[in-house]
């Protein structure tokens, strides 16, 4: 079988790296998307370390976008979001990524798919199509490029970058529909094997599932490697997770929400404290406003996800949650302790008489992109 070649360009977005392709350069049938982006990622690879592709054998490095015209006319472009298993023959589309969406504004300037001004601040309007809503990026160009140098620090990246400014409008009901899709702030999820959850179950931006950490017997501090090692808190969670899938009405029953490996997500989350970071950096309960571990495919993030985080920050302003009872967060921006260190987020969420008539106006959160390799990427096809 003959070695293909695809266009491609390789990109950081925040805390996760893609490869991204133009939509026009796919086949058009999207059937013949998943084993060009399984070879391409290196997937799937038993050992977990997807060194016969463009994988880094975790899942925040395990991505492939796809960025194409609008199909809407309030967009300038539509940006599709791939997760790749890293150990598992999966490619799932069922939610976006939001640190990936900052490279996309990037991508569709410098590609010559959106425009932008030769100089000064690029707005690019992106449709995502996993979830059918609408981010803003706002982010510098010097000579028609995603300005090279800037003053924004993320933990996690080394240096500095400029800022790309990302809102997600309207971020409430992104795969189910709902902002409360079990139509509660709280539920009592039977998980086989643990018990009896308390749950905060949130859509907004990429549907998640929230636990206290004490419930699964963690202070919620743990670092990725200790959680990894763990193969019983694992499986709780795993079974936390399906179990809200379930009841999120995004899988018919347990077995399916198994195959359903990219959404919701789950994360424990506790009150702020003492917690250590991966650089060594030990940050302080004065440093956040609450903490969060979240897993994502069955393995835990190394820093929380950006539609993560939006999704904490607006559960954090519903009244009775889980996040809400356990956050310190006071009006304004929100401020989300990780294992890399802790991510500004901030989110308007309209309250009202009954579960239903909440409202998560916005989410957004800053960030930083870089292109990193561009050429033309191999696959074996017919």
């Amino acid at each position: 079988m003959p070695n293909r070649r695809l266009r491609a360009v390789f990109m950081r977005g925040g805390t996760s790296r893609a490869v991204m392709f133009r939509q026009e350069d796919l086949p058009a049938d999207r059937a013949g998307w998943d084993p060009i982006f399984l070879q391409v990622i290196g997937s799937p690879d038993p050992n977990g370390r997807q060194l016969d592709g463009m994988g880094g054998g975790i899942s925040s490095l395990s991505k492939v976008c796809v960025i194409g015209p609008s199909s809407r006319p309030d967009a300038d472009v539509d940006y599709t979001f791939a997760q790749v298993s890293v150990r598992e023959p999966l490619v799932d589309y069922s939610g976006n990524c939001g640190n990936m969406s900052s490279a996309v504004g990037p991508f569709a300037i410098e590609e010559g798919i959106a425009t932008a001004p030769r100089d000064g601040e690029a707005v690019v309007r992106i449709h995502n199509t996993n979830t059918s809503k609408i981010i803003v990026a706002r982010f510098p160009v010097e000579a028609g490029e995603l300005a090279a140098t800037g003053d924004l620090e993320i933990d996690g990246i080394a240096g500095k970058a400029a800022p790309i400014r990302l809102e997600f409008l309207e971020p409430g009901g992104a795969k189910t529909g709902k902002l409360l899709p079990t139509g509660c702030v709280c539920d009592k999820l039977e998980v086989p094997g643990v018990g009896t959850v308390d749950a905060s179950c949130i859509d907004a931006a990429n549907p998640c599932v929230f636990v206290a950490a004490e419930q699964v017997g963690k202070t919620g501090t743990e670092l990725p490697d200790a959680l990894e090692g763990d193969a019983r808190f694992l499986q709780a969670m795993e079974g936390i997770r399906r179990a809200a899938s379930v009841r999120m009405g995004i899988a018919p029953d347990i077995d399916t929400a198994g195959r359903v490996t990219g959404v919701p997500k789950v994360a424990m989350v506790c009150r702020p404290q003492a917690a250590p970071t991966l650089s060594g950096r030990q940050l302080t309960a004065a440093d956040a406003d609450i903490v969060v571990r979240m897993i994502s495919v069955g393995q835990p993030h190394r820093a929380v996800p950006i539609t993560g985080a939006i999704c904490l920050a607006v559960a954090t302003r519903v009244g009775g949650s889980m996040p809400q009872l356990l956050s310190t967060a006071p009006a304004g921006p929100i401020r989300i302790a990780h294992p890399s260190g802790v991510t500004l987020v901030d989110a308007g969420v309209t309250a009202g008489n009954t579960p239903e008539a909440i409202r998560a106006a916005y989410g957004a959160v800053y960030r930083s992109a870089r292109r990193l390799f561009e050429g033309k990427v191999l696959y074996r096809g017919p």
